[in-house]
């Protein structure tokens, strides 16, 4: 603990983060951040208060305080009245492209002192650092198969499919996984997130006198190497272990590698085909009891 909390000291403090002039454009980070979010496209207001985890009040304080600098403005969405969309004035617009070149400052005033193999560890620690922290925003939960949510990664999940397997892939023609079939108390399904977007998901397929199944495992491409199938693998096995599963099942295709290693890693054992899966040329189990 102490480790990450030297760390955050340091880095706010590098950033300038605790100075009420960030960037020495006279207003606070929060300001500038939020600035630098609207940017020249604009955006609706919701989806700007989910990227950047804020809450509704002090957002609109945030705002209030751009709105009375003449930095921006709330405008009803084309679409839809009800829906507020918040966008650059021109000084907006030029305030932002300041922040830009003194942002690149501040960058060069980080890597500039250090020497090249220097630099070159600093920023591959940036990156190992960013990945790490957006894994740990990564929540998994229940969700509703029939929710727009469910709905959204199971079409994203087909085309995969369908793009990865020779042959294509056809829904119809794979053997069953359907909203009442991963519909508590048959099914679960575990959904997860990244502040707003549905980064994957994985199922679970209950028998009562066969081993159940794990179902449509997917990771999407951007949060790959995060762990995230890790973790949904976990969920579904906790979650079938506290139901009474003493046995898992799984297939998956031959052209899913990175799949076939989870598996594996994760103390699934290959076993001869139990199931007629068109698309699976490998048949996993596991035994609950000894894991």
């Amino acid at each position: 603990m102490q480790h990450v909390r030297r760390f955050n000291r340091t880095v706010a403090q590098r950033l300038g983060a605790l100075q009420d002039s960030f960037l020495g454009r006279d207003r606070p980070m929060a300001e500038a951040r939020l600035l630098w979010e609207i940017g020249p496209r604009g955006t609706e207001l919701r989806r700007l208060r989910t990227t950047l985890d804020l809450d509704s009040g002090y957002t609109s304080r945030l705002l209030r305080s751009l709105e009375r600098q003449g930095l921006v403005e709330l405008v009803p969405s084309d679409h839809d009245r009800r829906v507020r969309h918040v966008q650059l004035t021109l000084a907006g617009l030029t305030e932002h492209a300041e922040l830009d070149r003194r942002s690149n400052d501040l960058a060069s005033s980080v890597l500039t002192p250090l020497s090249e193999g220097a630099q070159t560890r600093l920023l591959a620690a940036m990156a190992e650092v960013e990945r790490l922290l957006r894994a740990s925003e990564v929540r998994i939960g229940l969700e509703d198969p029939a929710s727009p949510a469910a709905q959204w990664c199971l079409a994203q999940y087909f085309a995969e499919l369908n793009a990865r397997f020779e042959g294509g892939f056809k829904a119809s023609l794979s053997l069953s996984a359907d909203v009442h079939e991963l519909t508590l108390p048959r099914g679960a399904l575990f959904l997860a997130r990244c502040r707003d977007q549905f980064v994957g998901w994985g199922a679970l397929k209950m028998h009562v006198d066969a081993p159940s199944e794990v179902k449509r495992m997917w990771v999407a491409p951007d949060a790959r190497g995060l762990g995230v199938a890790r973790r949904l693998l976990s969920e579904i096995e906790r979650y079938a272990c506290e139901a009474g599963v003493k046995t898992l099942h799984l297939e998956t295709n031959r052209a899913l590698t990175e799949a076939i290693e989870l598996y594996r890693r994760a103390g699934y054992r290959e076993v001869a085909a139990f199931n007629a899966e068109p698309y699976a040329h490998h048949w996993f189990e596991k035994d609950l009891r000894s894991s």
